[in-house]
């Protein structure tokens, strides 16, 4: 190919040829060659659609041999779905009992048993319209005669994973400009279930159904930022961006949180020139008008006025007006401007996001930053709320274990080598667009600009970032780790079969020829499956053929006692992962719940948890008595912990938010006093007076006891 070089004047200004290389004639490509990529393109789109209803296949059958889940009780089937999990799956059961669709609507939006004596707006409080939707379409397909709900539910779920698995397929194949490392995207993933997806044992959590649709957004994100589209291309992309990003907001509360490593990362390419600043400003209005749609449906949900996304995008947009000559004078003046800038837009967004939370009373996420604090070491803390968090392992540092496994697929020495000749070439040609004045009308053209501008287009780049932003948050948080590795399927596996990567690498070792670039960007994926079926296809068969099944007695029976001991309008007490599971498996009134964004609930929770802590029985008791409770369930597991270490069982937490010493050898601040209680968790199974006055016990088994609160005219003063 001829490279035309633009020369320049005596001005110093660079004066364009008189033939363009986009005016050259154009060469019709032959039948033939129409053919060859008509037929790729069949035989790529194929592979993603296969690999899609493999996943969802794979993961059900999981499922169901890990539970025997089609043989179990349907009170099996419920308690499975735990902690949270059976909170949002008994919306969608409700929705399924109620006389009509109307009257399943009116009771989620003036709920009263979720919180005992509160009244909640649960389509406002939670996102569940995905089980609302879920709900109404069961009814009026009369699916009834086909398929039980809770088989609706799970295959909805199970099918997003096919969604899931086509986007990142079709986003490496975008980025690598073949099929094959779409294939070896999704192979990757579906290998690295473990650290990929959870879906198979926590079917109704958000994350579940939101993270297919964040892939979707991500694959049209990446079409759009493709140069030189025709107009009909970036209308289809950006009304698919829309709609995917609604979808993803709409079905998981922490979405505003991913939002915002999103905008970062078009804030960050913006002001290094690596993207369009037209398409930067179009996505910033796809993230607000999104939430604030979301924010209609959500009866005007605060929480997500008061986001940082929203504030951070409103500062980046208004200093990015106000600062124009932002992209003018030298690589130091650039450099220093740009400085300024960022920390204009930073300190703006803080003083607005404050700002707006003050205004609208907002306090629902002030437990998130007290917990972010305090990991990232910006302070000891004692708070209940933020110490629940810190203790989780789901919430400390990516283990060591995840690397191993990573390794072992292969697909971490792909990606850490990906990444780094990534990083080297963003950094040189971000170097170079800070050299460049926004006054002369292009930069000098070398080879080597050349080669890195092919190599870092806008699509590109905005996943590298991406991916560097999201790898930082699954480090620090290993329960992120989910946005992070499937995303490294669609890094790695796009580096490792793009002509870009093995030309700059043939290149670097005096081997370079176009015939060497097919031959490496088709035999080094084709060994990667051929290693990857030899240690893993015999290892995948032994999983499939390991048939396990539900065993929770202890919970069995204690849900069926409820049910067939206690009044319907009985209201209980106890953790918030037990509740959960009352909530569904016997549509009994409950006080407290594992949905934490709210303040009021938080306070209520603490409250409640008294029942483990070294408080006196009239306290207790009384504490139960303001929110309605008749029962309450104690659990072992709780109040004998041993899972967590010393300063992170329950009990610990209790005690140091009450100032009270810890159980067990061992330190304690020196501002802790000994309790002049007992655990009463433990104290009141001695049935010694003072619990005898207020609780009398009604059912016990190996793992629970429930202790029924006696009514006031009972207790003898």
């Amino acid at each position: 190919m001829t490279f035309l070089k633009r020369r320049k004047t005596a001005k110093g200004t660079e004066e364009r040829p008189k033939q363009q290389e986009d005016e050259q004639p154009k060469i019709k490509p032959t039948t033939g060659s129409s053919a060859v990529k008509h037929i790729t393109f069949l035989v790529g789109g194929f592979m993603a659609i296969f690999l899609g209803l493999l996943t969802s296949v794979y993961v059900a059958t999981l499922h169901e041999n890990d539970l025997w889940f089609s043989t179990i009780q349907e009170v099996e089937r419920e308690i499975s779905f735990r902690t949270e999990c059976g909170l949002y799956y008994s919306y969608y059961k409700q929705m399924l009992q109620a006389p009509t669709i109307t009257q399943g609507l009116k009771e989620l939006i003036y709920d009263n048993k979720t919180e005992s004596r509160r009244t909640i707006n649960l389509l406002k409080r939670m996102n569940i319209y995905q089980e609302v939707i879920l709900s109404i379409l069961y009814r009026i397909l009369s699916l009834q005669r086909y398929m039980e709900p809770v088989y609706f539910y799970l295959y909805t779920v199970f099918g997003l994973q096919a969604l899931y698995v086509i986007s990142i397929y079709v986003t490496s194949w975008l980025l690598s400009g073949t099929w094959m490392s779409g294939a070896l995207a999704a192979i990757w993933y579906i290998l690295n279930r473990i650290d990929t997806t959870r879906v198979e044992f926590t079917i109704p959590l958000r994350e579940n159904w939101s993270l297919p649709f964040f892939a979707l957004q991500v694959m049209a994100i990446t079409y759009y930022l493709r140069p030189q589209l025709k107009s009909f291309q970036q209308w289809w992309s950006f009304t698919l961006i829309m709609a995917s990003t609604f979808l993803f907001c709409i079905t998981w509360q922490f979405n505003q949180f991913i939002l915002l490593i999103q905008a970062l990362v078009l804030f960050s390419l913006d002001c290094l020139d690596m993207l369009p600043a037209s398409k930067v400003t179009s996505l910033y209005f796809v993230h607000v008008a999104s939430l604030l749609l979301v924010w209609i449906l959500q009866f005007n949900n605060s929480m997500l006025l008061g986001s940082l996304v929203l504030s951070f995008i409103l500062a980046a947009s208004v200093v990015r007006h106000l600062q124009r000559n932002l992209k003018s004078g030298g690589f130091v003046a650039r450099v220093m401007k740009l400085l300024l800038h960022v920390f204009v837009v930073f300190s703006l967004t803080v003083l607005i996001n404050n700002t707006s939370k003050k205004i609208l009373g907002l306090e629902s996420d002030e437990h998130i930053f007290k917990f972010l604090k305090a990991k990232f070491g910006f302070g000891a803390t004692r708070d209940f709320d933020a110490k629940l968090y810190l203790c989780e392992e789901a919430f400390g540092l990516l283990p060591y274990d995840t690397f191993q496994r990573l390794l072992h697929t292969l697909i971490l020495p792909s990606y850490l080598l990906t990444l780094v000749m990534m990083v080297v070439t963003a950094v040189t040609v971000a170097v170079q667009n800070l050299s460049c004045s926004s006054y002369s009308s292009v930069c000098e053209s070398t080879s080597t600009k050349e080669e890195d501008t092919i190599m870092l287009r806008p699509d590109m780049a905005y996943n590298l970032i991406h991916n560097v932003l999201f790898g930082l948050l699954a480090l620090s948080t290993m329960r992120m780790k989910y946005l992070w590795t499937s995303h490294m399927c669609v890094f790695a596996s796009a580096a490792i079969c793009s002509n870009q990567l093995w030309s700059l690498s043939l290149k670097a070792i005096r081997l370079y020829s176009p015939q060497w670039v097919r031959v490496m960007r088709s035999a080094v994926p084709i060994l990667i499956f051929i290693y990857l079926y030899h240690e893993f296809w015999p290892k995948i068969m032994t999983e499939l053929s390991d048939l396990r099944e539900f065993y929770d007695p202890d919970t069995v029976e204690l849900m069926n006692w409820i049910k067939s001991k206690t009044s319907k309008h009985a209201v209980f007490a106890g953790s918030m992962q037990l509740l959960a599971g009352v909530k569904l498996c016997t549509g009994r009134t409950i006080t407290n719940h594992p949905h934490y964004e709210d303040k009021k609930l938080r306070e209520r929770t603490k409250q409640i948890y008294q029942i483990y802590s070294k408080s006196s029985p009239e306290e207790v008791y009384s504490i139960l008595r303001l929110y309605g409770t008749d029962y309450i369930l104690l659990e072992d597991s709780i109040c004998y912990e041993r899972r967590h270490s010393r300063g992170c069982r329950l009990r610990d937490l209790l005690d140091i938010a009450n100032r009270h010493v810890m159980d067990g050898p061992g330190a304690n601040d020196p501002d802790l006093k000994p309790s002049p209680y007992p655990r009463f968790c433990d104290e009141i199974k001695s049935n010694k007076p003072p619990y005898t006055i207020y609780f009398s016990r009604v059912f016990k088994n190996k793992t629970f006891h429930v202790y029924k609160l006696k009514k006031k005219k009972e207790i003898p003063y």
